[in-house]
């Protein structure tokens, strides 16, 4: 029988045991599609509510930590801004990943499974989710959405006295410091928080470095005396395809990783790099994507995807790849498409309806 005293430090030393575990859990720092929650719960639109502290509600279904949820709070336009990103930035893996073996399945126990892991994937979606995040928030205030930021300013533009400013530049200043905070950096000691971190401001750096300066000529006869110029944001497709290509090129670093254990210990340096350079941080200080594990072929069900079995493929173009040897089935099917569209004046397109035969590729099992 434990005394009063001795009771009351158990209960102390056990509390503050929970506490640590909560915060190393691998997903817990993020939000949306490397957060914990499951995306088929987050709501597409926020429900118009009459009170007037609504989006305090709206920041509570979103399920985020105490601090990501005062951040949230903070901003009548953060929770829509926040559910925004995660739709984008996964309609955007999934595209761009739609003719791969993995074409970015984000159900619940798959994406689970991946974030306990730091495979090639896992960093396109911390990189994914970060530049989706930036690039929604920097719209919304140029949009007029939020209360805490404007239109960018722009204070960097060269040849001012030559610019008129005008226009209405995306606030890529305040979005890109907004997510830093927001999704934050856990010590460096946690070797995985370091890697995650790193791909987490590769998305935000993607999207600075698409910035583009647009400008309006004002004149007489086009004379161009005065410019009216903003920055703007590239469409987040082109964010898509940079981030790609980094998925393709990126860095395995290794790691003194114990698989029976989990732990692990300093990570070396990449292929090509010699060791001690780059000072005491063994990450490569370039704008690259990094990873710890080697990823799985994907073809088979497992638990980080349902496999290839099944999947629609392009005979000419990825067939051999997704199928994965297998071979693939031949079906054909007669469908009725739109075609030779006109548009009638006035105001209504008018289509005749083709009927024609198509033949659609699927894997074998």
């Amino acid at each position: 029988m434990l005394d009063g005293p001795l009771l009351a430090r158990w209960l102390a030393a056990a509390f503050a045991l929970t506490l640590l575990l909560a915060a190393l859990r691998p997903s817990a720092a993020y939000f949306g599609l490397t957060g914990s929650e499951p995306l088929t719960i987050l709501p597409l639109t926020l429900e118009p509510e009459a009170a007037a502290q609504a989006h305090y509600k709206a920041c509570d279904r979103l399920k985020l930590e105490r601090k990501q949820r005062r951040m949230c709070r903070r901003d009548p336009g953060v929770a829509e801004t926040l559910v925004e990103a995660v739709s984008m930035s996964a309609l955007e893996c999934q595209y761009q990943f739609r003719f791969e073996r993995w074409n970015c399945t984000l159900e619940g126990r798959y994406r689970a499974s991946l974030l306990k892991r730091g495979f090639k994937e896992t960093a396109f979606l911390y990189a994914i989710s970060s530049a989706g995040l930036t690039h929604a928030l920097a719209k919304a205030c140029s949009a007029g959405r939020m209360e805490r930021c404007t239109c960018d300013e722009a204070p960097d533009l060269e040849n001012r006295e030559a610019w008129q400013w005008g226009g209405c530049g995306d606030n890529l200043k305040y979005s890109s410091k907004f997510v830093k905070e927001f999704l934050g950096r856990r010590s460096s000691k946690d070797l995985r928080a370091r890697v995650d971190f790193h791909n987490n401001l590769v998305g935000v750096k993607v999207i600075k470095a698409g910035v583009e300066t647009t400008c309006k000529c004002h004149g007489v006869s086009g004379s161009c005396t005065v410019r009216t110029c903003w920055r703007q944001l590239a469409p987040f497709h082109e964010v898509g395809k940079r981030l790609k290509h980094k998925y393709e090129t990126a860095l395995k670093v290794g790691s003194t990783t114990n698989e029976a254990t989990g732990e692990a210990g300093a990570i070396s340096p990449p292929r090509g790099r010699a060791a001690g350079t780059g000072g005491s941080d063994p990450l490569p200080r370039t704008p690259e994507l990094v990873h710890l594990d080697d990823s799985p072929s994907f073809c088979l069900a497992s638990r980080f995807s349902p496999g290839t079995a099944g999947r629609r493929c392009h005979r000419e173009k990825n067939c051999e790849s997704i199928c994965c040897g297998r071979g693939h089935n031949t079906q054909s099917r007669v469908v009725t498409r739109p075609c030779q569209c006109q548009v009638r004046w006035c105001c209504y397109v008018e289509c005749r309806q083709c009927t024609q035969r198509e033949e659609v590729y699927t894997c074998k099992g």
